[in-house]
């Protein structure tokens, strides 16, 4: 009975706890909900350790500029390692766009680190180039001049440059230089095993407890549907862009300056229809109610031809333009802001992976560079983030229907374009509602959650601090990145200065302090190793590469689907 009177928010989910205990709710009797269930379970002292064995990584997308700020036209640097084979450095769309990974770690902390040390490496190999401190590109050339990533001549590497060309051939390369943060995330299995457990599901069919997890993960991305637009006010860090970013497309932004555009509240326009976007996904929703739906969507979407991707082909004199004519032509090429993910294995396509499988983590995709952090992510940000997945994987979440599935779109379009008016509402249950009062509604609701990984991790109130500084910005939007990104540019009266400014700042503080030699002999060591590795793909190639596709686009059945 002592546990029930802890004080505080984990003291009253302690009591929620008790067998059958039922709580007094103004002048009603109510059980506890889902999320309190759950909370009260993992605030026990046999299982509160599970937190501390959650997974965290991150990939931080950023183009390599020369000292003018302009797009490097290098080749990918190759004492970096092989783009196609190095695990922590490679390129995305175009040969100038970097992107590192970070081992998965257990807290934010060590990832961040992992990150600060890849960065600081790349500088040892960059010469006067330095990387672009922002989401939206600088001042890209014409659309022939990018160059598109480049992985060996192998059939893997082929098949990604391949699919590099048709992205450029179905949106355009200035699209595809846009960068972000995405921020992997797991939960133990143990974990989703004691609630399963709790909640009576046992493995009477064999797959019981996998298809459980899988479905919470599930549950989890339709909340995070429901809520990320908090993530959009609180994160969200591009809303300026240069001028000849949009080639000439129709739009309503307002001028700032001779070569840059903005909205007045905007969050983010690199996550508005100004950034991804495109008319044959315009329609494509992957359903999010279960994984079977979610994996028929998008396996649909990879078998159905598109009408104007079919004029085009996939050859053009001979050379492969694209991979298919399809709505898409691999399911990556599906643009979202969060995706159950799964380790692949040699040969295996990521839907493979879930459907065989099912989900191991999940991909937010939503964040935008903090142009004022040299990583481009702060650690505070990190863990409301932890806070925030942690809740939306516990609450209850419904399934969402087509409408409410607008609503959703809608609210998240609204504050990427305008989150900081001041007046601005967003849609909950039929009703307009201030997106400041659910805003602040929503930080309360995680406070619990913060305080729990703070009591496990013995953090000293990092995550409550974090939750803090982030209910500072809901009460002041001028403390917002957007905002204060604005004011910047408007200060120094360019986008592309500013730009330059903070990738100039980013670049000496990595310069100033390098890595140990020992740091960058490992890193070097796994450079060589990418290199022999991609040459010894290359020299035992078999086939020929329209056989190699033929077989990639023909291998989408899953086994237990």
């Amino acid at each position: 009975m002592q546990n029930w009177r802890v004080p505080g928010a984990l003291g009253y989910f302690r009591l929620l706890s008790a067998p059958h205990l039922q709580y007094k709710k103004g002048n009603t009797v109510s059980k506890p909900n889902q999320l309190e269930r759950r909370l009260a379970l993992l605030d026990d002292d046999a299982h509160r350790g599970l937190l501390l064995q959650g997974l965290r990584g991150i990939e931080r997308e950023t183009l390599r500029v020369d000292a003018q700020g302009h797009l490097a036209r290098t080749p990918h640097p190759v004492q970096l390692g092989s783009a196609l084979t190095h695990p922590q450095i490679t390129t995305d769309y175009a040969e100038a766009l970097l992107e590192f990974i970070t081992p998965a770690e257990h807290d934010i902390g060590l990832a961040l680190h992992r990150l600060d040390a890849i960065h600081r490496y790349a500088y040892t190999k960059l010469g006067a180039e330095m990387l672009w401190s922002q989401s939206m590109p600088c001042d890209l050339p014409a659309e022939e001049d990018i160059e598109i990533a480049w992985y060996g001549k192998s059939n893997i590497g082929m098949l990604k440059h391949v699919y590099r060309r048709g992205l450029a051939l179905r949106y355009g390369k200035a699209m595809q230089c846009i960068a972000g943060i995405h921020y992997n995330y797991s939960l133990p299995e143990q974990l989703w095993t004691l609630i399963a457990q709790s909640e009576g599901i046992t493995e009477e069919r064999r797959h019981a407890l996998r298809d459980f997890q899988s479905e919470s993960y599930i549950a989890m991305i339709r909340n995070f549907r429901r809520y990320s637009w908090l993530l959009m006010y609180l994160f969200g860090a591009s809303p300026v862009l240069a001028k000849g970013f949009l080639r000439g497309r129709e739009h309503s932004l307002e001028t700032l300056s001779d070569d840059t555009l903005y909205l007045p509240y905007a969050t983010s326009l690199r996550m508005s229809d100004l950034g991804y976007q495109n008319d044959a996904q315009s329609g494509l929703r992957p359903h999010e109610n279960s994984l079977e739906s979610y994996v028929s969507s998008l396996m649909d979407a990879v078998s159905r031809p598109y009408p104007p991707y079919e004029e085009v082909g996939t050859k053009k004199d001979g050379e492969w333009v694209q991979l298919s004519t399809n709505i898409l032509q691999i399911e990556n090429e599906y643009y979202s802001t969060i995706r159950p993910k799964r380790v692949i294995r040699t040969g295996e396509r990521p839907v493979q992976a879930l459907c065989n499988r099912g989900v191991q983590y999940i991909e937010v995709r939503c964040l935008d560079v903090d142009p004022f952090e040299p990583v481009g992510i702060a650690v505070e940000t990190g863990r409301f983030l932890d806070a925030f997945l942690l809740f939306c994987a516990l609450e209850e979440s419904p399934k969402i229907n087509a409408m409410e599935g607008q609503v959703h779109a809608r609210n998240f379009a609204r504050t990427v374009k305008e989150g900081r008016r001041p007046d601005l509402t967003l849609t909950r249950d039929d009703v307009e509602v201030p997106l400041k009062d659910w805003a602040l509604e929503l930080i309360e609701r995680i406070r619990p959650l913060a305080e729990l990984l703070d009591q496990e991790h013995n953090y000293q109130g990092a995550h409550l601090a974090s939750l803090e500084a982030q209910k500072a910005k809901v009460l002041d939007p001028a403390l917002t990145p957007s905002a204060r990104v604005l004011d910047e540019v408007r200060a120094l009266g360019s986008f592309a200065k500013f730009g330059l400014q903070q990738s100039e700042l980013h670049a000496q503080a990595f310069r100033a302090e390098p890595l140990m030699p020992a740091e960058v002999a490992v890193f070097d060591e796994m450079a060589q190793a990418s290199l022999a590795e991609q040459q010894q793909i290359e020299q035992t190639d078999t086939g020929s590469f329209d056989d190699f596709v033929a077989a990639y686009n023909s291998s989408t059945l899953c086994g237990n689907c």
